[in-house]
């Protein structure tokens, strides 16, 4: 009878059982066969394998004839070093090495050629499948034990060695269970930037506050050395603290994607995403055989900023449509699709021209009308219509420098931010949303009624500027925004006269 040993698959920032076949045949000339789609990593398996339970002190495979693993179903890719322990355990009890009551448990975990259980990425989606489906006991990599032990539900074991796991399921000497920590995510931080810090731009500061509040987009266009980037650093500062169920999403996506620091099993921060304008649509919005999370997903619950915007490739920045609109992103393969969320704030920075210096009353453009007009081009109009708030941020003139006073603080900012971010907590409870910009056109009508010189203003503003429909649902959610802001239970005109200065560059 073939041994079984039950594992996890990750698939998007999902787990699915894996069931780890090892079949033994001591007859015949040594064969080591391993099957159930598995890529370059997990072929390796074999030969780590092998040299593990040898150098753990057990009977190696080569001293066998013909070995059969079967990673079940079949048709599931499997990529993950992580089956590298339950192959071994599987072998062992098909070999009557080991004998324990393998149900109710999981195993992963990758093994060096002596044994030792090395770290592994997707723990945490693991751990959730595990608690999910009733699971008692998961065995993870020691340097994985305290990321899946932030999963309530699931006893987690830390695992060091091949050596002391056999010990421990064969009873005769028990590995401690991970404890679970209690993490505080709210907890102070320090910021490398603060608002104060940046002299001027009051009206680009004021639409940060707007973006911070509500999960809007924004996109600063201006010379160079206006303080654009400043601006955009700045903007983490003045954001509210991750509530543990966000943190635990930007975990997981970090855990999937390999880039989850090894002391640091939860995300505390919001993510600051800064990709290169050189960066290929795969990278910004995920992909691959096997997909794996993106920049955009990356930048879940946190900023995206996308410096010097114009000079993305145009064909790489239609891939934010879709992330803008809906706050997920879905790639899709032969295989099948996978959705990874992508609910960000999108900070744009770009200068006017291709010299930068288009509208600069104190610099001159040298640029042509042509080349001024292609260089905005790159900027399509289907995505400038999804940015909430579009800035322009002029030089700073010397006095503004020179002023040794300091502006409003980051701190006194997200009093504020924290407080609009409150009231639409309250506002959305029991539904999907947790920030304006994520209304959809029923909430938008639910919860943004206007009185008739609003309504007046509005309307004048549409049929002048020509603004799209989504542009139109836009101002009514920054105008929200600001009310929250401001403490106001109902959008007034003075809202909406401030979110339509935030739509100058749309069309």
């Amino acid at each position: 009878m073939p041994a079984r040993i039950y594992s996890v698959a990750t698939v998007g920032l999902d787990g699915i059982s894996v069931e780890v076949e090892v079949d033994v045949l001591s007859q015949g000339l040594h064969h080591f066969t391993l099957v159930g789609l598995p890529d370059a990593s997990v072929k390796e398996s074999r030969d780590r394998v092998s040299s593990a339970i040898k150098n753990s002190g057990f009977k190696p495979p080569h001293q066998n004839g013909r070995i059969t693993a079967n990673l079940a179903p079949a048709d599931l890719p499997k990529q993950s070093p992580a089956f590298d322990l339950p192959l071994a355990l599987g072998y062992l009890l098909a070999t009557k090495q080991l004998d324990f009551d393998h149900k109710d448990k999981l195993f992963l975990g990758e093994l060096a050629l002596d044994g030792v259980v090395r770290r592994i990425n997707g723990v945490l989606p693991a751990a959730s499948f595990a608690a999910e489906t009733g699971v008692t006991e998961l065995y993870v990599p020691a340097e994985n034990a305290r990321e899946a032990a932030l999963i309530s539900g699931v006893t987690v074991y830390p695992v060091k060695h091949l050596f002391a796991l056999v010990k421990h399921l064969s009873g005769q000497e028990r590995i401690q269970a991970q404890e679970r920590e209690e993490f505080n995510v709210s907890q102070e931080t320090v910021y490398d930037l603060d608002m104060a810090e940046i002299r001027g731009q009051e009206h680009a500061k004021r639409a940060l506050e707007i973006a911070a509040a509500g999960g809007h987009n924004t996109i600063l266009v201006g010379p160079p050395g206006s303080g654009k980037t400043l601006l955009a650093r700045a903007l983490p500062s003045i954001l509210p603290a991750l509530s543990l169920s966000e943190s635990l999403e930007v975990t997981k996506i970090f855990s999937v994607s390999g880039k989850l620091p090894t002391d640091t099993p939860l995300f505390r921060l919001r993510p600051f995403r800064t990709p290169h304008h050189s960066a290929s649509a795969v990278s910004l919005v995920g992909g691959g055989t096997v997909p794996k999370p993106g920049e955009v997903s990356l930048a879940h619950r946190g900023v995206l900023f996308l410096d010097e915007f114009a000079e993305f490739p145009k064909a790489v920045l239609e891939n934010l449509r879709q992330p803008l609109e809906d706050g997920f992103v879905t790639v899709s393969r032969v295989k099948g699709a996978s959705r990874f969320p992508a609910r960000f704030s999108l900070v744009a920075a770009m200068n006017p021209c291709p010299c930068g210096y288009a509208g600069d009353p104190e610099r001159m453009c040298s640029c042509s009308p042509f080349q001024v007009l292609r260089y905005r081009e790159k900027i399509s109009g289907p995505i400038l219509d999804r940015i909430d708030l579009q800035v322009s941020v002029p030089r700073l003139k010397v006095e503004k420098l020179e002023d040794s006073r300091q502006g409003e603080s980051s701190a006194d900012i997200r009093i504020r931010v924290e407080r609009a971010r409150s009231i639409q907590e309250q506002r959305f409870v029991g539904s999907a949303f947790r920030t304006n910009s994520e209304m959809g056109p029923e909430a938008i009508r639910l919860y943004c009624p206007l009185d008739d010189e609003s309504k007046k203003l509005l309307r004048g503003a549409v049929e002048n500027l020509r603004l799209s429909a989504r542009s139109y649902h836009r101002i009514l959610k920054v105008a929200r925004t600001i009310a929250d802001l401001s403490g106001e239970k109902d959008i007034l005109r003075t809202h909406i006269a401030e979110a339509l200065q935030y739509r100058f560059k749309s069309e």
